[in-house]
């Protein structure tokens, strides 16, 4: 049984064709890299893939089962969590609080809901945040808060749009450092990110997009030798650089 697929995924908004035919599958335990300009579908995809937005044409399939027309909440409960480029948080609420909201996914009881709540805001390294309110945490805090608030939902397959996005250096490593956490235990990744150093370092395999169609898909060594990536996005001092991350092992 397939995983996680995608089959020709349609959608417009307009007369524009947001999404237009693409189609991909992912292993289980996989990061899987999505990739395109501005504009391309990436995020469209994620919001097709939750029921956000619903299909005009296509399927997706969750460890063999169709998720047409059911509700993003019911998407969610089956196994499917998403973060977003700008966290989607409560400012009024406080960081323990928020995640607790989300762990009542899998239960009905306060007591497990704040266990979990507190056992994902240390896999975190936000354990000792937890009474604060979200409002005073820096971008990098909060990006923190939407994976924990995530792996409440004890997901098998996690969304992650531009978890990188609006970090420093030093953050972004230790971005990495909790992402392949996240991934050692079992759970699948498909990840939407600009920063091309940063997607060739984690992917197993990356499909790259553009204005709704698929340009190429593979490994990221296959990626970053394929000329029209290497038009759109590289040019020749970035894919230098990707040529050293991808030679030193990539996410290895």
């Amino acid at each position: 049984m397939v995983f996680f697929e995608a089959r020709n995924l349609v959608k417009f908004f307009g007369e524009l064709p947001a999404v237009n035919g693409i189609g991909f599958r992912v292993e289980q335990g996989e990061i899987f890299g999505l990739i395109g300009p501005n504009g391309s579908g990436k995020t469209t995809i994620f919001n097709l893939i939750n029921h956000f937005i619903t299909l005009d044409a296509g399927e997706i399939f969750f460890y063999g089962k169709d998720l047409h027309g059911l509700a993003p909440q019911r998407i969610n409960k089956l196994g499917i969590a998403r973060t977003f480029q700008t966290p989607q948080i409560s400012f009024s609420m406080s960081v323990l609080d928020q995640v607790t909201a989300a762990a009542f996914c899998r239960t009905n009881r306060m007591k497990q809901a704040r266990e979990s709540a507190r056992e994902c805001l240390a896999f975190c390294g936000l354990e000792s945040r937890g009474e604060y309110p979200a409002a005073g945490l820096p971008v990098g805090l909060r990006k923190r808060l939407e994976l924990a608030r995530a792996l409440a939902t004890r997901p098998q397959l996690m969304l992650l749009d531009e978890t990188f996005s609006g970090l420093n250096p030093s953050e972004i490593n230790q971005a990495l450092d909790l992402i392949k956490k996240i991934n050692s235990q079992g759970i699948t990744l498909i990840i939407i990110e600009h920063i091309m150093k940063v997607i060739m370092a984690i992917s197993d395999r990356i499909l790259v997009i553009n204005h709704g169609r698929v340009i190429t898909e593979g490994t990221p060594e296959t990626v970053s030798q394929t000329p029209q990536v290497i038009e759109a996005y590289l040019g020749k001092k970035d894919r230098a650089g990707i040529d050293s991350v991808v030679n030193a092992g990539g996410r290895g």
